[in-house]
């Protein structure tokens, strides 16, 4: 297999919205070439792809992943991307190792933000798209109607005319068919197979010159530790091979190749060379950074850089020091949290990390706030205890003008909460673009602040019962639009240390809701409940029933509470206001005041 000429070689990248279904069918596409020894793995409905615990969870692609599938005498490695604007910066660096990509659009949904995103860039790198209209099995869709979307979308992206020649293929990945006619379903996924092959150009096999080989992404192994990934532009690599290592930053390393992979499946092979065209993985270099190239020890020809979007949010990072630190985690100082933050920045490419005002507290930059939040969930399941603060926005100076990041923002809600939707999200200083009615739903698209994004999400769900859907996408930097109003409702904040109780909690009741539960630990500055009014209110939730042996029906009622408001991390994140922090352990989530002191947070506040 591993004799394969370039000529039998397909890179192909596939970009999606969120939820598409791109994982499925790549793993659709590895059952078909029947190369897992487990083919019975996938009838759990448990992908093969998603080997990363949050992704199952979430059921979105966070790291990218690379495979290889082979068909008819032709190997087709395959680059399956994530679908989340945040995730960016991952989806950016890998487009290089493509000849051309797949576009997979949902038959009823269409062209949403994060696939508009993607295609951007794949658009200016010069690929050949191939377009998957999947999930035509569904009720309402539309798949003509979106291949013509898709072709508005391309040309409005400055598309060439050869990008927009481009093929489509139907079908449905759950159930293992792609057909050129979707109203007439295939057995399998030949025709889409087909179409890669005579579609997707084949690699420049480029042996003229020394080596040269751009680092794309890497992975790694408690083992052999990192692994560079990348696809070799010219020459050939070979095992042993004494390379120079050319840094982004001009600084140049001689270094030994140890080991060479290629991609076989979901596998990786070792192979004594690779030729240019192919995708590889290389062991035994050190101190490389992704964009770096691996170039002929004599000769260095570095290749251009790959150059990322920059973060456009920001979180403070810091230790643990509420009453509770140390009960649930096993990393607690900031030696742990520096350590673990400089290893995560040798693989996040889009995150930034600096030191922040005290030696306990870094300030992290990301690209939103489930990039953020993905990281903070992965360093809690690690045994991680860490506090952080209310994520803000990065604003830049343009022409001496204060300007701010604005996303492209759509809502897909039913017809009876379109009101509600259009005027929570122009509080927030939204523009309405374009109204659509899809059946009995309305898709709205908005231009907004991303600073009008953090907390929109949880109260939209509320307003709507559940039924928004909200995708969104970073479009550019505007000038500043003014202040957006923030949480109405103030916090009620527990007064002292110690056992929530049922009793003091129920006569409480009329002050607000409840974010804990009765027989919750608590401390003195933790934020119980929300206030029904604007400011903050103390309140002491540990006073227990004083027991007499006078016994009366009416004073013996028996306390019944609603249930408490529950949130996840990044609801956590976006609910928080400035003078709050969000307290993380691997088994809690607390929401806390900076100053736990009562006094403390009036002498704060009183200050100019």
């Amino acid at each position: 297999m591993f004799a394969i000429s370039m000529k039998k070689i397909r890179n192909i990248a596939i970009i999606a919205h969120v939820d598409h279904g791109k994982t499925t069918l790549v793993d659709k596409m590895i059952l078909q070439a029947k190369i897992t020894r487990n083919s019975d793995k996938n009838s759990s409905g448990q992908l093969i792809l998603d080997n990363n615990d949050l992704e199952r969870e979430r059921g979105i692609t966070i790291l990218s992943k690379n495979v290889s599938v082979p068909y008819k005498g032709y190997k087709i490695n395959i680059i399956d991307t994530p679908g989340h604007a945040d995730f960016g910066g991952e989806v950016e660096r890998v487009l290089n190792m493509a000849d051309g990509v797949l576009l997979l659009v949902d038959a009823f949904e269409g062209c949403m933000p994060q696939t508009r995103f993607v295609l951007q860039k794949a658009l200016e790198l010069g690929k050949k798209p191939l377009v998957v209209i999947n999930k035509v099995d569904k009720q309402n869709c539309r798949p003509e109607e979106v291949n013509e979307q898709v072709f508005d979308l391309m040309s409005s992206l400055n598309a060439n005319d050869k990008q927009l020649a481009f093929k489509t293929v139907y079908g449905c990945a759950k159930q293992g068919w792609m057909s050129l006619d979707w109203k007439k379903p295939a057995s399998d996924l030949s025709p889409l197979m087909d179409l890669i092959i005579s579609e997707i150009p084949e690699p420049e096999h480029n042996m003229d010159g020394t080596p040269q080989m751009l680092i794309s992404s890497l992975e790694y192994s408690p083992y052999v530790g990192r692994i560079a990934i990348g696809r070799v532009t010219r020459g050939v690599l070979k095992a042993g091979q004494e390379i120079t290592l050319c840094h982004h930053d001009g600084t140049q390393v001689k270094q030994r190749i140890k080991d060479l992979m290629v991609f076989t499946g979901i596998e990786k092979t070792r192979v004594e060379s690779v030729e240019s065209g192919d995708i590889c993985a290389v062991v035994g270099i050190e101190g490389f950074e992704i964009g770096d190239t691996i170039a002929d020890s004599e000769n260095p020809e570095p290749l251009p850089t790959i150059t990322i979007d920059e973060p456009t949010m920001s979180m403070l990072f810091c230790i643990n020091d509420s009453p509770f630190f140390g009960k649930d985690g096993k990393y607690v100082t900031s030696r742990h949290l520096k350590e673990r933050l400089e290893k995560e920045l040798e693989k996040n490419l889009a995150l930034k990390v600096k030191p922040g005002k005290t030696s306990d507290s870094f300030v992290v930059y990301g690209r939103g706030v489930l990039h953020l939040s993905i990281l903070i969930e992965t360093m809690r399941r690690e045994g991680f205890e860490l506090q952080i603060g209310q994520p803000k926005v990065i604003d830049k100076n343009i022409n001496g003008r204060r300007c701010e990041p604005v996303e492209h923002l759509i809502i897909d809600v039913p017809e009876e909460f379109v009101g509600k939707a259009i005027e929570m999200t122009t509080r927030r200083k939204g523009a309405l673009l374009h109204m659509e009615h899809r059946g009995d739903r309305v898709h709205l698209d908005f231009d907004i602040p991303s600073r009008g994004i953090i907390g929109l999400r949880s109260n939209l769900i509320t307003a709507t019962s559940g039924e928004a859907i909200m995708a969104h996408r970073l479009k550019g930097y505007e000038p500043y639009k003014g202040e957006i109003e923030k949480r109405t409702n103030g916090s009620l904040v527990a007064l002292e240390t110690g056992t929530a109780v049922a009793y003091s909690m129920w006569k409480l009741l009329d002050r607000g809701k409840w974010i804990i539960s009765p027989g919750d630990e608590v401390y003195a500055g933790q934020v119980v409940g929300e206030y029904t009014r604007a400011m903050d209110l103390n309140v002491n939730v540990c006073i227990k029933k004083k027991l007499t042996n006078v016994r009366a029906s009416g004073s013996d009622e028996k306390a019944v509470l609603p249930p408490p408001m529950q949130f996840t991390l990044e609801e956590m994140l976006e609910y928080i206001q400035d003078d709050e922090l969000v307290e993380v352990t691997p088994k809690h989530l607390r929401i806390r005041k900076i100053y736990l002191d009562e006094n403390e947070r009036k002498r704060h506040k009183m200050q100019p």
